[in-house]
């Protein structure tokens, strides 16, 4: 499998699938590596390029704990990545989380790189609920342990309707969140990387054709993070996903997003 080595040490494990325009596509505190492109929209690697990668410190890439951390470093580790392989005018698909955050990064960074921008679960400066909420899943993961912390964010991130639905499948050492386990200072990092992130003033200078979904059910990054990343950028439209929580979970959200997403792709 592919292996980026960076400055500091770091290996960044990366990933292509697909064929056609080229997509970044980024999650949150997990991969969509290894087996785990199921969890992409709909049809995603079946009509483009795909390029998946580990967040240092998870899953196949290690990290350089010397390094200080912020959401730069893991927009540089993404760059390289594209650089690597060559690629410009990607579409930038930030799926929650840091994952959009990074990719926010990189349309400030190169906007070279940068065709498109489409973030959900997402924030573009901090707020003091997001802020205790990221310490706090911090603090249950380091005091009660991964498992615990797991059953939080799950209750958290799912609609009712979905999580009472797939409980049995959503808890446990193959859910989500399994790159977390034992991986405390990975986590840690992540969250101090989030603290620190404030880009609201920069976004207002990309001028990238954006597409920001809002989700009413979403308690960690609903409309109060997401409105204010639509109304910064100057190409941005936003768009409602009823019945939508953090995670975008069950065949007929997963497909009313991809339909879409491909709406967007095919106007840009």
């Amino acid at each position: 499998m592919p292996e980026l080595k960076r400055p500091d040490g770091a290996v960044i494990h990366y990933e292509v699938v697909g064929e056609g325009d080229p997509v970044l596509c980024l999650g949150g505190w997990g991969t969509f590596c290894h087996g785990n492109s199921g969890g992409l929209p709909f049809g995603l690697a079946d009509h483009y390029q795909v390029i998946l990668m580990d967040y240092r410190g998870i899953a196949e890439s290690t990290d350089n704990p010397e390094t200080p951390i912020s959401m730069r470093v893991y927009a540089d580790d993404a760059i390289a990545v594209l650089d690597t392989l060559g690629l410009k005018n990607v579409h930038l698909l930030g799926m929650v989380g840091i994952g959009a955050c990074v990719c926010q990064q990189i349309a400030i960074m190169r906007p070279d790189l940068a065709r498109t921008l489409v973030n959900t679960g997402a924030w573009a400066t901090m707020d003091p609920l997001l802020a205790d909420q990221l310490r706090l899943f911090l603090d249950i993961h380091r005091d009660a342990g991964w498992a615990t912390f797991q059953r939080l964010v799950c209750a958290y991130s799912f609609s009712a309707d979905y999580y009472n639905a797939n409980a049995d499948r959503l808890i446990g050492p193959q859910g989500p969140w399994r790159e977390l386990q034992g991986k405390i200072e990975t986590h840690a990092r992540f969250i101090d990387a989030s603290i620190d992130y404030d880009v609201i003033e920069d976004l207002k200078r990309v001028q990238t054709p954006a597409l920001i979904m809002h989700a009413p059910l979403d308690t960690i990054t609903g409309p109060r993070t997401t409105k204010p990343i639509e109304e910064a950028l100057p190409n941005a439209t936003g768009f409602v996903m009823e019945g939508a929580a953090h995670v975008l979970a069950g065949k007929d959200q997963r497909s009313r997003f991809s339909q879409r997403l491909f709406e967007f792709y095919a106007q840009h």
